[in-house]
């Protein structure tokens, strides 16, 4: 049998989707977090605390933990675990993506640089350490922690006040360290979902972004495939994404980008060393009906890969926005939004009682809302219909 480690942080949505996978394909799991996961009292030795924020070490232990009982594969879920993965894949043999690949895909300037030296079109840009220093990228602009990923602590700034008031909000968010400002692109806003295997990138799905994000705040919601851009377009923006995993020397394995699309040309907004983000994955299915998780596990353990094509359906989810701050008392109408045509689920991954930020300061959102249907429009329309329906009470 299989044995796979995966880097599951105790924050993470994705535990569900990959155990189930794994139950799928008979691999055995050990969980690793930087905490004592919740499964270990039914996991037992199966369940091992790594310092995910500490990669060096977070090898060592993989390594040691190989060397008592040898793995197949490491596999990180989220941002969180990917320089470890990495690591930790050097040292084992197994098949990864360079570990400066990764941490350049972990530092928003290191990311932007790389693009800038393979000549990859992406926003201008200029790292600052003071925020009372900005330089001349254009107006609007955007100014974002290195750091940070979900658009926590990203603000756009329409004159020189805003600016350095962006600047300083989002240095208090992070805590301390540089900061990136780059020129605001218009147009519309796609995610790519890819697999690289062995410097080949298969795209496996392309995401609209109906609601595409213009400031000051950039919160997404909307994510429907397929794609409703022309094939020449999306041609450009799978190109686009090849050129950009290339650049910054990613070789194997999942990878999630965003771009901008405006007037024929494609920027590159993000590139991750990961899949899709939340609970967002269960809107694709490949192949016969396998989920994406699947497909991960499959590529990591080298088991057969055959048919990466995209379901026929249309699909899509929300991620359901935190309109503010306070504590979260109730979502009404749930029952309602279910029964809406094409929707086929909505998860509240927020308890009741919990306090909850609204972006920029914010790093999740209130739950997830999926759709499927036989276009993309029926999915988003099926989508916002049952939003309308939900009634969020927050004090």
């Amino acid at each position: 049998m299989p044995r796979a480690l995966l880097l599951l942080p105790t924050a993470t949505y994705r535990a569900a989707g990959f155990l189930a996978a794994a139950r799928q394909l008979g691999v055995e799991v050990v969980v690793a977090s930087e905490e004592p996961p919740a499964l270990t009292s039914t996991m037992g030795d199966r369940a091992v605390v790594v310092p995910l924020d500490d990669p060096d070490r977070a090898a060592q232990v993989i390594e040691g933990l190989d060397a008592r009982t040898p793995l197949d594969a490491v596999i990180a879920v989220d941002d969180q675990g990917v320089v470890v993965a990495a690591r930790a894949g050097e040292q084992l043999g197994f098949p990864h993506n360079p570990p400066a690949a990764v941490v350049r895909t972990r530092d928003k300037a290191a990311l932007r640089d790389a693009l800038a030296a393979a000549e990859v079109p992406q926003p201008r840009y200029a790292v600052i350490t003071d925020p009372e220093a900005l330089p001349d990228v254009g107006w609007p602009r955007v100014v974002k922690p290195t750091g940070r990923s979900g658009s926590q602590g990203v603000i756009r700034a329409d004159d020189p006040a805003a600016a350095v008031a962006a600047a300083r909000r989002a240095a208090e968010i992070a805590g301390g360290g540089p900061l990136i400002v780059e020129e605001y692109v218009p147009g519309a806003e796609v995610a790519v979902e890819g697999l690289l295997r062995s410097d080949h990138l298969d795209v496996l799905a392309v995401f609209d972004k109906p609601d595409t994000p213009e400031g000051p705040y950039f919160e997404e919601t909307l994510y429907v495939t397929p794609s409703r851009l022309p094939d020449e377009v999306l041609a450009r923006v799978e190109r686009v994404t090849a050129d950009a995993a290339q650049a910054l020397g990613l070789t194997e394995g999942p990878i999630h980008a965003e771009l901008r699309v405006h007037k024929g040309r494609v920027w590159v907004l993000e590139v991750a060393a990961r899949s899709i983000g939340g609970l967002c994955a269960r809107t694709l299915r490949l192949g016969a009906g396998i989920s994406l998780e699947e497909v991960i596990l499959r590529h990591a353990l080298a088991l057969p890969l055959r048919d990466l094509t995209r379901e026929s359906q249309a699909s899509g989810v929300m991620m359901l926005p935190i309109a503010r701050s306070g504590t979260l008392v109730e979502v009404r109408g749930q029952d309602e939004a279910r029964a809406v045509p094409g929707v086929v689920g909505l998860e509240i991954t927020i308890p009741r009682g919990r306090p909850i930020r609204a972006l920029p300061e914010g790093d999740r959102y209130l739950g997830f809302l999926f759709a499927r249907a036989a276009t993309p429009a029926a999915v988003e329309h099926a989508l916002r219909g049952a939003h309308r329906l939900l009634d969020v009470d927050i004090v």
